[in-house]
């Protein structure tokens, strides 16, 4: 810029729209300057000896003013004219001033606009200078400062531009200057004397001369710290209402606070959480000494480093001194300190490393303070940012804090409910891993990340080595899913014992779902649209039955490795009825492993409306399954392979691998309908025992056969089976062709008969009866190893 050769900015440049004339006694032009020349557009030759009134198109004496006096030649010692020239008419301001000793006149004129532009122009910078609320700077060519009202007498918006470090205004001006482009409200942060951060607001103009050659430039600055503070602050307020309270997590939400926090307020923040918060219970009142535990849950830092020897994530906070500081924050207000304070307070102790940083400068620390209970805290250091901590930082972090504390304690008591609801669950479910004569069996169940719903399986040990597998999925989710469960699971366990047919028991089971629907009413229809899976095997048939209520279809994992799904006919959904449900008998080889399961295990690895989900189940299965390895160790290889994250919806798995009761441990007859039979069946039996080493049994086993043979033949007709199982248990069973359900009854004294089937309640661990295609089977079991007591 010091290759300009323009005129300066002290107003010199203004003489050169001066226009001037020499008039004699008579009103003759005498002389014409060359400025005149070019203001009228007509030279010297065109009015020298012409009268100065033909130049004059009309005189106007300024508004306001009194009839100036007139001087010689009859013109009027000042006013307002129109000049007619070559290129129009020119307003201009004229006075005319008499020369010393001679009758000439001295005519002086300028454009009348330049002349009101000077006469603003100046009681505008008069006005600028004057005024404190923002600073102004006049600047020449060089950007040197010929002018500012920064730092006068009487006040004024203290620093100068040239006072604040980092202020680029040099830059900024130079760009102005250069390129004529005006700069407005360009803000700037600095460093004002005594280490506080202001921020400038910079704005500049060039300034032109009437030819509109440049001058310099023109600047204004304010500080606008304030407004600059309350826009961050809005801005991470908002940021805070959408970030904060989307999780009902409370080790979530923590960090989310921490993340708003910095680096926008604080350089390190720390939140620390009350241990019983975390387990989901409510922390107790305590006020000074008196602290409940507390943890550090969440960090965040500007630099992306936590400070070594800081108290880390997942550490407990160590009991602090009953200071001031600590009541103010039990009571629910914000403490703004700094580090000298902070030390003096806790003293050079090794709770001082841990809880101020090395850099650290200024300190505010909030509580988590909701229905009057302190949940935790959050500790904001600033190392960086050199601004103390004030009254409206403290405000902003009190808001920050109730907000979060508001989530807290909502995360908090749904953590409670979660705990409670998973309690609940896991307490309705069976053992996950059971031992059978009949199958060996491993559940397991993973709860949605948005809380338990009503999934279940069950393994229920059903007479003669049998053993039903189930497996239900209840629609909905929370407590009401839950206790629907348990209503079911009790229902099937009830009708398993009665030992019906698959097909039977589910007609009776979506009669029960269908009354708890009409007692429930409208609002609450969690067992309607309940699906089951529910199946009975028999190790010494190797038969599995499957009936199904709109369930998932079960895979078997063959002993060579492959996968088949078992394509059971689905019924309809528990409760909404119309439609019968059918049964599938399927056989089931030794060394093969069963696995059933709700569809959030499918959901979860694809789609289930293609197959893919099942596909890569049954891909899944037939990696793992493996002769020898636990069926749990199975299932939770399956559980790793589906990620991290938490299912959509409830995951139920029930895997089984059959076992098959030998030959050598079955005996089988068949006797005629004659009472001589009955010692045949008596001699059988003692014959089989005897070669079976449980001579120990013959006496009572003996009675049983002798009475359940007699019964059927006497009631029922033949043929007559009779069948002998070894197994944990000795199972004996009689197959007659009647439909009739024997009943135990008390005999009286003077009875003939009638004791029975009371004898065989006495005589055996448990004894029933169960319908098959073709009449029934009484059966009774005796344990083969004495009962301790």
């Amino acid at each position: 810029m010091g290759a300009h050769t323009d005129p300066p900015l002290d107003g010199s440049g203004l003489f050169d729209a001066v226009a001037t004339a020499v008039v004699d006694a008579d009103g003759t032009v005498l002389r014409w300057s060359r400025a005149a020349a070019e203001l009228v557009g007509r030279p010297g030759a065109d009015v020298v000896g012409r009268p100065v009134r033909s130049l004059l198109a009309a005189a106007e004496p300024p508004a306001g003013a009194p009839t100036p006096p007139e001087c010689a030649a009859g013109l009027p010692r000042t006013g307002r004219v129109r000049l007619g020239g070559r290129a129009g008419a020119v307003d201009v301001t004229f006075l005319a001033m008499p020369l010393d000793d001679s009758a000439e006149l001295l005519v002086a004129a300028v454009p009348s606009r330049l002349l009101e532009e000077v006469g603003y122009g100046a009681a505008l910078l008069r006005a600028l200078f004057d005024q404190d609320l923002f600073g102004i700077g006049l600047h020449d060519l060089a950007l040197r400062t010929v002018r500012t009202n920064a730092g006068q007498e009487g006040g004024g918006p203290a620093p100068a531009p040239d006072e604040l470090p980092g202020l680029d205004t040099e830059g900024t001006l130079r760009r102005v200057l250069e390129t004529g482009r005006p700069v407005f409200g360009k803000e700037q942060q600095v460093v004002a004397p005594g280490r506080r951060r202001r921020t400038v607001s910079l704005s500049a103009f060039r300034l032109d001369d009437h030819r509109g050659r440049p001058l310099g430039v023109a600047s204004a600055f304010a500080d606008v710290s304030a407004q600059r503070r309350a826009r961050d602050h809005l801005a991470l307020l908002i940021e805070a209402a959408a970030r904060i309270g989307g999780s009902l997590d409370v080790t979530r939400t923590a960090q989310d606070v921490a993340d708003v926090l910095v680096p926008g307020f604080a350089d390190l923040v720390g939140v620390d959480i009350a241990e019983a918060v975390l387990a989901g219970e409510e922390p107790p009142q305590v006020l000074g000494a008196r602290q409940h535990p507390l943890r550090r849950v969440a960090i965040a830092s500007a630099s992306g480093e936590w400070p070594a020897g800081m108290l880390p994530r997942g550490a407990s906070v160590p009991r602090i001194p009953d200071v001031p500081g600590l009541r103010r924050v039990q009571q629910g207000q914000v403490v703004l300190t700094d580090r000298d304070r902070a030390i003096a307070e806790f003293g050079r102790t090794p709770l001082t490393d841990l809880l101020v940083p090395p850099e650290g400068r200024h300190c505010a620390v909030a509580p988590l303070f909701a229905r009057g209970l302190m949940l935790g805290t959050v500790m904001a250091w600033r190392t960086e940012q050199p601004d103390p901590f004030g009254p409206e930082d403290g405000e902003l972090l009190r808001e920050v804090a109730s907000r979060a504390a508001l989530t807290v304690d909502n995360a908090r008591r749904y953590t409670r409910e979660h705990r409670t609801a998973i309690a609940l669950q896991q307490s309705l479910l069976p053992p996950a891993v059971t031992d059978t004569p009949a199958a060996e069996t491993a559940g397991l169940y993973l709860p949605a990340g948005g809380g338990v719903g009503g999934d279940w399986f069950d393994v229920i040990a059903l007479p003669s080595l049998r053993v039903a597998l189930v497996v239900g999925d209840v629609i909905g989710r929370g407590l009401h899913a839950t206790a629907t469960m348990g209503r079911l699971r009790t229902a099937v366990q009830t009708l398993a014992d009665l030992e019906l047919d698959p097909k039977e028991l589910l007609t009776h089971v979506d009669d029960l779902v269908a009354r708890l629907a009409r007692e429930a009413g409208p609002g609450a229809q969690d067992a309607v649209g309940t699906t089951c899976l529910y199946a009975v095997y028999d190790p010494v048939t190797r038969r599995c039955d499957f009936a199904s209520a709109g369930h998932e279809p079960p895979v078997v994992v063959l002993p060579d490795g492959t996968t088949r799904v078992v394509e059971v006919a689905p019924g309809p959904a528990l409760g909404v009825g119309g439609l019968p449900f059918e049964s599938t008998a399927v056989e089931l080889a030794p060394g093969s492993v069963l696995a059933m399961y709700t569809n959030g295990l499918v959901d979860r690895v694809g789609s289930r409306d293609d197959g893919e989900g099942l596909r890569l189940l049954a891909a899944g299965l037939a990696a793992h399954c493996r002769p020898g390895r636990p069926l749990d160790d199975i299932g939770g290889r399956l559980l790793v392979d589906l990620g991290d994250h938490p299912p959509q919806d409830d995951i139920a798995l029930l895997l089984a691998r059959p076992r098959t009761v030998p030959p050598a441990d079955i005996a089988e007859w068949e006797f005629p309908a004659d009472p001589a039979a009955v010692a045949g069946a008596r001699e059988a039996t003692t014959r089989q025992l005897a070669a079976w080493s449980l001579d120990e049994l013959a006496f009572t086993t003996e009675l049983v056969v002798s009475e359940l043979v007699t019964n059927a033949i006497r009631y029922a007709g033949g043929p007559v089976g009779l069948r002998l199982i070894r197994a944990d248990v000795l199972v004996c069973e009689v197959t007659d062709p009647s439909n009739t359900q024997p009943r135990l009854r008390r005999a009286h004294s003077t009875d003939e008969g009638g004791r029975g089937l009371f004898l065989v309640a006495q005589l055996t661990a448990r004894w029933g009866s169960r319908y098959g295609r073709q009449g029934k089977t009484i059966w009774a079991e005796q344990p083969l190893v004495p009962e301790a007591g």
